[in-house]
């Protein structure tokens, strides 16, 4: 059994990690394997999420006065919380898809994404989003469209001319 210190010490880790925290999702588990753990922790890992199961106890006194406190009535049973310091839409797709092919074991209880309580249903949404990268990956390929047009379209003026003083050389050679 863990000592009062101890306890202490578990508490100010997880409010010093969660304050940095841009989202976090809140699952339960039933019947878990250490395989079925291990494989979830290292997806989480993939993209760059934190991972651990909580006392409740020492979970709601860790999101006080943080943008997960609202979160703090999820925090009953079997409780496990997922974070991340970067990208929501990753964390949000991968938890989503895990705990929907992995029904049996898992179960979804809330998420926040920017200080807001989401359900599964808008975490599917948000996870239905492309990611940030993906995002400016686009954004880059529309700007540099638009400027491979218009080099193209100066580019046609001389080209043309060109041609045709060459067509012009050629009909006079012939005459």
């Amino acid at each position: 059994m863990k000592t009062k210190a101890q306890k202490q010490i578990d508490l100010n880790a997880l409010a010093e990690q969660l304050e940095t925290a841009k989202s976090a999702m809140i699952v339960s588990f039933t019947k878990l394997t250490v395989e079925k753990d291990q494989e979830f922790r290292n997806q989480l890992r993939g993209v760059g999420a934190k991972y651990q199961v909580v006392k409740n106890t020492i979970a709601r006194l860790a999101v006080k006065g943080t943008q997960f406190e609202e979160a703090s009535e999820h925090f009953k049973g079997v409780t496990a919380i997922a974070w991340t310091e970067s990208d929501p839409v990753d964390l949000s797709k991968m938890v989503s898809k895990f705990v929907k092919d992995n029904a049996a074991i898992y179960s979804f209880k809330a998420g926040v994404v920017d200080g807001k309580v989401v359900d599964l249903s808008q975490v599917e949404a948000i996870a239905s989003l492309p990611s940030k990268e993906e995002l400016i990956a686009k954004l880059l390929y529309i700007i540099n469209a638009q400027a491979q047009r218009i080099v193209t379209v100066i580019n046609a003026v001389p080209r043309d001319l060109a041609v045709v003083i060459k067509q012009i050389g050629e009909k006079q050679q012939e005459s």
